[in-house]
């Protein structure tokens, strides 16, 4: 019989068998509550981190997952932190919308003792953090900047659509790129460098804009999520440049994903963000249940460039249509 969590309470017979085992671990009938909490349930992005979450803990039991949508504000992701430590919350699965903002509100359940773990953004600032698993964006970004001299090698005048400031992710992708491309500077120009939020509005917004403001279209445009670049897409076409402006996404999307598969986006980056979760809820399921620190507290998975040529690797390819 099947365990469920809380869009599926713990239910069956199952339950038994798991509540004999001794030790420190909790007996599966005290069914697990947890918070899990991300920033923005409106990117694709995190809908599908989220559900991984309640893959894993379906998979590992006698868990209920309450889960925050930080909807873009950190002032109601930390209401949402508060809430769930009054609830008496077990553990935090937490990827911080902000995390300078977000450090008071993790230290808080750390104080408290409540385990957190945090995934895809990582929360230098604050002690105490049981792990972190995410994928090592720096050199996610470093793959970009990799490609654009693959693809470009004699040189390219690149249009560079930042993430949310504020953001590890858009701070670490930000500075791969940089790392690869500012050591030929004589041959790679950033022509335009302007974030877009990680938001494919703003991001047709932007890339619209800089490429009203130039006499010559870039060779390439590269952006920190592939919301941003699915923008920048619907700009170049726009503007009758497609085929001629390279456009380099970061995260995967099924939609980014059909859009590689179909050449109108040249590559997206994978971060593999439900191995991601998944590792995460592992981690924090093994301190709650089992009293167990991991072996490692920093876990990064190595993002690798996904285009034409292998996008079997790609995480979500089944999604695809």
């Amino acid at each position: 019989m099947k365990w469920v969590t809380r869009r599926g309470l713990l239910v069956g017979a199952s339950a038994v068998a798991l509540a004999a085992v001794g030790g420190n671990r909790l007996r599966a009938a005290d069914n697990v509550e947890i918070l899990a909490s991300l920033p923005n349930m409106a990117f694709p992005f995190f809908v599908h981190m989220m559900k991984a979450i309640h893959a894993e803990a379906d998979k590992l039991g006698g868990i209920t997952i309450d889960e925050s949508d930080g909807q873009g504000s950190s002032p109601k992701q930390t209401a949402d932190v508060e809430t769930a430590l009054v609830k008496g919350v077990k553990g935090i699965v937490i990827s911080p919308n902000e995390v300078d903002a977000m450090a008071p509100a993790i230290k808080g359940a750390i104080d408290a003792g409540v385990p957190v773990v945090t995934i895809d953004r990582r929360v230098d600032k604050v002690e105490g953090i049981l792990a972190h698993v995410g994928a090592d964006n720096v050199k996610g970004g470093e793959a970009q900047g990799e490609l654009v001299m693959k693809i470009f090698p004699n040189g390219a005048k690149v249009m560079n659509l930042q993430g949310q400031p504020g953001a590890s992710p858009a701070i670490d992708r930000n500075k791969g790129l940089h790392n690869v491309l500012d050591k030929a500077a004589d041959k790679y120009k950033f022509v335009f460098e302007q974030t877009a939020y990680f938001a494919r509005d703003k991001g047709l917004a932007v890339a619209e804009a800089g490429l009203a403001a130039m006499a010559e279209p870039p060779d390439v445009i590269v952006a920190a999520n592939d919301d941003m670049a699915l923008g920048a897409m619907e700009a170049v076409k726009a503007r009758g440049l497609s085929g001629k402006v390279a456009i380099l996404g970061f995260d995967a999307l099924p939609e980014a994903l059909a859009a590689v598969r179909d050449g109108a986006l040249t590559a997206t980056i994978e971060q593999f963000p439900g191995g991601q979760s998944s590792q995460a809820m592992d981690v924090l399921i093994d301190k709650v249940r089992n009293g167990k620190d991991p072996e490692n507290k920093l876990v990064l998975l190595t993002p690798i460039a996904i285009t034409k040529d292998n996008l079997d690797k790609a995480e979500r390819l089944g999604e695809v249509k």
